[in-house]
């Protein structure tokens, strides 16, 4: 019996033990990345001139890892660098003016400027490297003591912080992404955006060349801050053809001033609008439409469920209008396949079939008239000038397709392995997904807000439109970057760039299960090429 009584009081013993041991731990790795955050916070971080520009940077405890960049007051630009609880921030804090001149007056400025950065940047975060090692552990020694009043586990403390930030380091260099430099988040000013972000073809041909594109950044910079308030010239590639892709204006005059302001802005060579310009459809907001005239460059345009035919009509009579509704036509180069929506939703009098069947036959139709990008061309392609001048129609039987114009995703599922691009609106949200067959469909938001319905949410719709970068040569989309302004009563711009990871991808066509109107399944193509 008394065995028995001491064996269960030793069980409680060592029982209490594990949950003091269990305790203790758990309260020294908490007070070691309490300290450990309170001594980057107070000490990690350092000011060095990088080129021309004076950086402050500076270690910071994150939920993901990433590298800011912020260059007040124009934004900031935000690179997926590394993964980790770390975040390096960079400030750029002034402009060494007479650096700057000397170095844009310097006739080897290009070639000596990669060095001096790379150089300056490593001496920058060596340095950044150590204050927040030492700071790190003495913040978690310092929490340490006050916390357990003892100085062993203080020490235990500072060791613990020291370990796990050697960890959170080793993650970081691990999984360092020097491409991420191509693909930033901009957020600040709309004007700024060319400026600091850059030329999309030299990124998306030399993304792999880290070091000229961190003196591509700093220089723009180091100009931009030079020049005051002019800013410097956006010089476009020859061989990129800049699309701007709008969708769902509904009617928002607001939509008007951001299409003109990002076709300046991006040197835009064509509009493509997936349909909704109009509300009700109405001869009233014909007028609306007019302000298409008043752009110096192609707006390709298929109707929306929101657009009557009247408004297609309306669209139609603008000069630089191209409607496209079954057909195809060839502009700036590009061939671009439109469908026009099968239904109008605003006369309630008429009953609409918005079956995803219906809409995926109708798809269906008008993908088995195109040839598949899988193809050989059989026809010579005309040169954009004789394109424009001519305005020659692309027989949808005889010649592959670039890209298909539809408003209804649904619609545009449908021509999966018939072309290598497909965008869309309709669901004022904006989305890209790469299909089955290797055709790229991009939904794009709304460029107006949706109209009154945007105000039918807390949160104001926000503006919507891509620019797509796609090359002269070959037709195909090299990057985009998708823009987002702030809605109703909101001031601010994001752009996300993004690379085509594959532009030259082969578009495998499949045997599709959707009949068509008429019965007949599409035919696919047996042997699949790259063009």
């Amino acid at each position: 019996m008394n065995a028995t009584r001491w064996r269960d009081a030793g069980r409680r013993f060592a029982g209490r033990r594990a949950v003091r041991r269990t305790t203790s731990i758990l309260l020294v790795g908490v007070a070691a990345v309490a300290g450990a955050w309170l001594g980057l916070a107070i000490g990690a971080h350092v000011s060095t001139a990088v080129g021309p520009a004076e950086i402050g940077m500076s270690l910071q405890p994150s939920w993901r890892g990433q590298t800011v960049l912020d260059v007040r007051p124009l934004g900031t630009l935000r690179f997926e660098s590394h993964q980790g609880p770390l975040q390096l921030q960079l400030n750029l804090n002034g402009i060494h003016t007479d650096v700057a001149q000397r170095l844009l007056e310097s006739p080897r400025w290009a070639e000596t400027l990669p060095g001096l950065i790379e150089a300056d940047l490593q001496s920058g975060l060596r340095e950044l490297l150590i204050r927040s090692v030492v700071w790190a552990v003495a913040g978690a020694f310092v929490v340490g003591l006050v916390v357990f009043r003892a100085w062993r586990k203080a020490l235990l403390t500072g060791l613990t912080s020291l370990c796990g930030l050697l960890l959170a380091g080793t993650l970081a260099a691990t999984t360092f992404n020097p491409a991420s430099i191509s693909e930033p988040r901009y957020t600040g000013l709309l004007t700024g955006v060319p400026s600091l972000i850059g030329s999309a073809q030299s990124i998306v041909s030399r993304f792999s060349e880290y070091q000229a594109q961190l003196a591509k950044l700093v220089t723009n910079v180091s100009q931009l801050y030079h020049a005051g308030s002019t800013l410097p010239v956006y010089s476009p590639d020859p061989n990129t053809l800049r699309v701007l892709h709008v969708s769902d204006i509904h009617l928002n005059p607001v939509a008007w001033s951001t299409i003109r302001s990002l076709t300046e802005q991006f040197q835009i060579n064509l509009i493509i609008d997936t349909g909704d310009i109009a509300d009700h459809g109405t001869k009233a907001e014909n007028k609306f439409v007019e302000e298409i005239g008043k752009l110096k460059v192609p707006y390709v345009y298929v109707r929306g469920n929101h657009d009557s035919t009247d408004t297609e009509r309306a669209v139609a009579r603008q000069k630089n209008a191209v409607v496209l509704d079954g057909a195809a036509k060839n502009v700036e180069g590009l061939r671009i396949y439109g469908v026009g929506d099968p239904r109008f939703t605003p006369d309630k009098s008429v009953e609409v079939d918005s079956d995803p069947a219906a809409l995926e036959r109708l798809g269906a139709f008008h993908a088995s008239r195109l040839v598949p990008p899988a193809v050989p061309k059989t026809t010579k392609k005309p040169s954009p000038s004789a394109s424009r001048a001519s305005g020659t129609e692309a027989a949808a039987a005889k010649l592959p397709v670039d890209v298909v114009a539809v408003h209804d995703p649904t619609i545009g599922r449908a021509f999966d392995g018939a072309v290598p691009l497909v965008l869309s609106g309709h669901v004022h949200a904006r989305s890209t997904e790469m299909l089955r067959s290797g055709t790229r469909l991009m939904i794009q938001g709304s460029t107006g807000s949706a109209g009154l319905r945007g105000l039918e949410h807390d949160e104001p719709t926000p503006i919507q439109a891509s620019v797509l970068y796609i090359d002269r040569k070959t037709q195909r989309l090299q990057a985009w970057d998708d823009i987002t302004l702030g809605g109703l009563g909101e001031q601010w711009v994001q752009i996300q760039r993004h690379l085509e990871s594959d532009p030259g991808r082969t578009i495998l066509p499949e045997r599709s299960s959707i009949p068509t109107p008429s019965g007949e399944e599409p035919t696919p193509t047996a042997t699949p090429v790259r063009r």
